[in-house]
């Protein structure tokens, strides 16, 4: 028997398999197990060694419970995101760029199935009346799903994975993220509660480095992160994460970031963290911050540093500010930007600015800015450095 014959039979069998399963699942007789999968496979008259009905049990499981055939890239702890652009077009990242993976669907059939069942699983539909959805499942995924003829390629998804583990300041560097120069700039930010935005764009690893920079501050200092889906994880002992409710499917209990932050205020917060500032509720951030609650901040996507400040402009439109209102609540509210960006050699830190001290029009001036020739120092370092109580070495021009 050739590879494709046995891969097409061991397709069939797996077929027979799951919807016998299926049916003693929802029939109420329990989980998928290795007894239940040797049952079902009793019923339909193959034979399978303990080692095969293991194999099968997890595939069905997956299928009926997990992320199907996408669950054994989920098992790679490395793999923060898999895309699914079609059957036959799966790719994933693990930090350095986007891979091709291996994997392969039967049909774009199996592939809108999945999603389907990933969407309802999160309390929502995806259908042709709601072809676009985003949900965040248990196990920390983040699932978002477009159904055809919105998306001209098939079904797509995109699902974003929440891992538990937190990388310390340490670890980032050793990873390449910084170096020691920055690394004492971090340190000294959240120490001297400067209120902070890390931008970047998607996958750049801005919520890793965000929850890294939480697990800084000090232990009796309370924390209340705000998340349209929770995934940030700072090793800190005192943490309260509030995360946005999508409506249910008649349309009612939305809770936005707007709300939440608003509720917030009245925690008692020590440091506010918005993880993803993307619409109206740049306005309650800003608010916050400029009511004594200093050293929080948040994440937002923008091309560079320098970008920031449009970027709270346009969000601040969406609240209804405009950009003199925005100027003057960023004037009083931000101090430093801190950007990252993926690069060849994985992800890292870029740049760090501050921004400029006027009040009609904002700017972000460079204090470090990373080269493939090294750190450079810019025209905003030296007022960085008072800031953050560093000195400047006059041989190398390096924090030291």
């Amino acid at each position: 028997m050739s590879t494709g014959e046995r891969r097409r039979q061991q397709r069939r069998l797996d077929s027979v398999l799951l919807e016998t399963v299926r049916e003693s699942v929802l029939g109420g007789s329990g989980p998928v197990t290795p007894s239940t999968v040797a049952a079902a496979v009793q019923a339909s008259g193959k034979l399978l060694g303990t080692a095969g009905a293991l194999e099968a049990a997890e595939s069905i499981d997956a299928e009926l419970n997990g992320l199907g055939p996408l669950q054994q890239l989920a098992r790679d702890p490395a793999v923060t995101d898999i895309f699914v652009n079609g059957p036959d077009s799966v790719w994933l990242d693990k930090g350095r760029g986007l891979e091709r993976s291996v994997v392969r669907f039967e049909d774009e059939r199996q592939v809108r199935a999945l999603a389907a069942r990933l969407v309802a699983a999160g309390g929502r539909r995806l259908d042709d009346g709601s072809p676009c959805v985003d949900v965040r499942l248990q196990g920390g995924y983040r699932v978002h799903a477009v159904l055809p003829p919105i998306s001209t390629a098939g079904t797509l998804l995109s699902i974003r994975i929440r891992r538990e583990q937190t990388f310390t300041v340490t670890e980032l560097s050793q990873r390449g993220m910084f170096g020691e120069e920055i690394q004492e700039v971090l340190h000294a930010i959240v120490a001297r509660r400067l209120s902070f935005l890390v931008s970047g764009a998607t996958g750049s690893g801005k919520t890793t480095l965000l929850s890294t920079l939480l697990g800084l501050s000090d232990p009796s200092e309370r924390l209340v992160l705000i998340e349209d889906a929770a995934e940030l994880n700072p090793v800190h002992p005192h943490v309260v994460t509030l995360e946005s409710r999508h409506g249910n499917l008649e349309g009612s209990g939305q809770l936005d970031l707007g709300e939440l932050v608003r509720q917030a205020l009245r925690m008692r917060p020590d440091r506010l963290i918005v993880g993803e500032c993307r619409g109206a509720e740049v306005r309650e951030l800003l608010t916050a911050l400029n009511t004594g609650h200093t050293g929080g901040g948040g994440t937002i996507h923008a091309n560079t540093a320098e970008a920031v400040p449009a970027r709270l402009v346009a969000l601040g439109a969406l609240a209804g500010l405009g950009a003199e209102a925005v100027a003057l609540q960023v004037s009083s509210a931000l101090d430093v930007v801190i950007h990252v960006e993926r690069t060849p050699v994985g992800r890292k830190i870029v740049s760090i600015g501050v921004l400029a001290d006027s009040v009609s029009r904002q700017s972000i001036v460079p204090a470090l800015s990373w080269s493939p020739r090294g750190l450079e120092r810019g025209p905003g370092w030296n007022g960085l450095a008072v800031q953050l109580g560093l000195v400047t070495s006059t041989r190398t021009g390096r924090p030291t």
